[in-house]
C-alpha cells in the first residue's frame, strides 16, 4: 500500500513538472510571436510619426495640399469606422475585452482580432489620434495566445494560461519592459499569483522583449538614464504631488467614462464615424498645437530639457487632456497608456518648474518629476500601482529614483482609493458588459 501511495506521488509529482515545462516552452514561443507582431507595429507608428510631423509642415507651406489631406483622414476615418463597427472585440484599448475573455463573460475570435486590432490602431494612432499601442498589444498578445491554443486545441485553462502569457509579451515588446509586463499581467489582467502563471508570464515576456530589442536596440523608450537622484530632504513634495496626482487621475477616469457615455447616448455619431469625427478635431490640431498628436512620446521627452515657458505646459496639457478624452472615449482602436504618460508627464514639468522656481531648487530636478508624475497619475487611472512603478522605471532607465516613483505611486493609488474611483479597466469593462 505505502509502495503505491509512492508511486502516485511521484507520478503527481512527474506529471506536474511536465505541465510546467509545456507551458514555460509555450509561453516562449507565444511570447516571440507576440514580439514580432508588436515590433512590427511599433516600427510602423514610429515611421508614422515622422511622416505626419513632415505632413503638418509641409502643407503649411503648400496650402492646396489642404483639401487633399482633408480627404484622406476622413478617408482613413470611415475605414476605422467600419472596422470597429464589424468587430466590437477591438473597440477601444482592448484591455476590458480581454479581462472579460478570462472571466468568461465575453468572446474574442483571436484572428479577426488580430487582423483588425492591428490595421485600425495603426491607422488611429498613425493619423495622429491621442491614443497609444499599450492597449493594442495587450489585446494582440492575448489574440497571438488564445490562436496558439486554439491551433493545438488545448483545454481551457490551458488556454488562460497562454492568453495571460501574450498579454505580459504584448506590455513587454512595447515598451523593453518585461518586468513591467510580467506585472501587469499578474496584477491587472490575471488577477492571480501562482508559480506556474508567474513563470509562464515571465518567460513570454523576456522571449518577446528578445524580439523588440532585435528591431529597437537596447535602449528605454525614454531616456532619462542622466537624471540626478532626488535628495531626501525633497521628499515631502513627492507627498503633495501623489495627492494632486491622485486627484486628477480621478477627473481622468470620470471624464472618460462621462465622455463614453455620452457618444453612446448621441446616436447621431454612429460607431462607424467616431473615428472620423476625432480625425477631424485632430486637423486643427495639427495646425495649432501638433505636439499633442499621436502617442506623446516626442512631447514627454521634449520636457525634459525643461525649455518650455508655463504657460505653454498649462495650454499643452489641457489640449491634450480633451484631446485624449475624446479620442479614448469614442471607441476608436487604441490604448490609453502614452496619452496618460503624456499628461501626467506635463503636470510633472508644470509642477517642477513651480517647486523649482518658488523654493529656489536646482531646475535640474524637472526631470524627476516629470517621471514621478507619470507613475503616479497611471497608478491613480490604472490603480496598479507596481506596474506603474516598474514600467515607468523601465521605460525610462531612471532605476536610481526607484524609490521616490514607488513612493509617488502609493500616495497616488490611496489618494484615488480614498476618493472612491473604480480603476478604469474595471469601470470600462463594467460598461462595456452592460451594453
Amino acid at each position: 500500500m505505502e509502495m503505491n501511495d509512492k508511486r502516485n506521488k511521484y507520478a503527481s509529482l512527474f506529471n506536474e513538472n511536465n505541465f510546467k515545462l509545456k507551458r514555460i516552452f509555450e509561453s516562449i514561443i507565444v511570447g516571440m510571436l507576440t514580439g514580432f507582431v508588436i515590433s512590427f507595429l511599433r516600427f510602423l507608428v514610429d515611421k508614422s510619426g515622422y511622416f505626419l510631423d513632415s505632413t503638418y509642415k509641409t502643407i503649411i507651406s503648400k496650402h492646396w495640399l489642404i483639401p487633399i489631406w482633408i480627404t484622406f483622414l476622413i478617408i482613413i476615418g470611415y475605414i476605422i469606422g467600419l472596422i470597429a463597427k464589424k468587430n466590437v472585440a477591438i473597440r477601444g484599448s482592448g484591455i476590458p475585452q480581454v479581462e472579460g475573455v478570462l472571466l468568461g463573460k465575453l468572446d474574442m475570435t483571436w484572428w479577426k482580432v488580430i487582423l483588425g486590432k492591428f490595421v485600425g490602431s495603426f491607422l488611429a494612432i498613425g493619423t495622429g489620434l491621442s491614443l497609444g499601442i499599450e492597449g493594442p498589444s495587450v489585446q494582440l498578445g492575448a489574440a497571438v495566445g488564445q490562436g496558439f491554443s486554439k491551433i493545438l486545441k488545448k483545454i481551457k485553462i490551458e488556454e488562460k494560461y497562454l492568453i495571460v502569457s501574450g498579454t505580459s509579451a504584448g506590455i513587454a515588446a512595447a515598451f523593453n519592459a518585461p518586468l513591467a509586463g510580467t506585472m501587469f499581467a499578474l496584477e491587472e489582467i490575471s488577477k492571480k499569483l501562482s508559480p506556474t502563471i508567474l513563470i509562464s508570464a515571465f518567460s513570454a515576456a523576456v522571449a518577446s522583449n528578445f524580439i523588440s530589442y532585435e528591431f529597437f536596440g537596447f535602449k528605454p523608450v525614454f531616456d532619462f538614464r542622466n537624471i540626478p537622484r532626488l535628495p531626501l530632504k525633497y521628499y515631502l513634495f513627492i507627498i503633495i504631488l501623489g495627492i494632486i496626482i491622485g486627484v486628477l487621475g480621478v477627473v481622468f477616469n470620470k471624464a472618460l467614462v462621462k465622455t463614453q457615455n455620452i457618444f453612446s447616448v448621441q446616436k447621431w455619431i454612429p460607431i462607424q464615424f467616431r473615428p472620423m469625427f476625432c480625425l477631424v478635431i485632430s486637423i486643427f490640431i495639427g495646425f495649432l498645437l501638433p505636439q499633442i498628436l499621436g502617442e506623446g512620446d516626442m512631447l514627454i521627452m521634449s520636457l525634459a530639457k525643461g525649455n518650455i515657458a508655463i504657460k505653454m505646459l498649462v495650454i499643452l496639457l489641457v489640449c491634450k487632456f480633451i484631446f485624449s478624452i475624446i479620442c479614448c472615449g469614442s471607441g476608436t482602436p487604441g490604448g490609453i497608456f502614452l496619452p496618460l504618460f503624456t499628461v501626467g508627464a506635463l503636470i510633472g514639468a508644470i509642477y517642477g518648474g513651480a517647486v523649482t522656481y518658488l523654493f529656489h531648487i536646482n531646475s535640474s530636478y524637472i526631470g524627476i518629476f516629470i517621471i514621478l508624475a507619470m507613475a503616479g497619475y497611471f497608478s491613480s487611472v490604472i490603480r496598479a500601482p507596481m506596474s506603474g512603478s516598474i514600467l515607468v522605471i523601465e521605460m525610462t532607465g531612471a532605476f536610481s529614483n526607484l524609490l521616490p516613483v514607488a513612493i509617488i505611486s502609493v500616495v497616488s493609488y490611496l489618494t484615488a482609493y480614498v476618493l472612491k474611483s473604480k480603476p478604469i479597466y474595471e469601470a470600462l469593462l463594467e460598461k462595456l458588459l452592460i451594453n
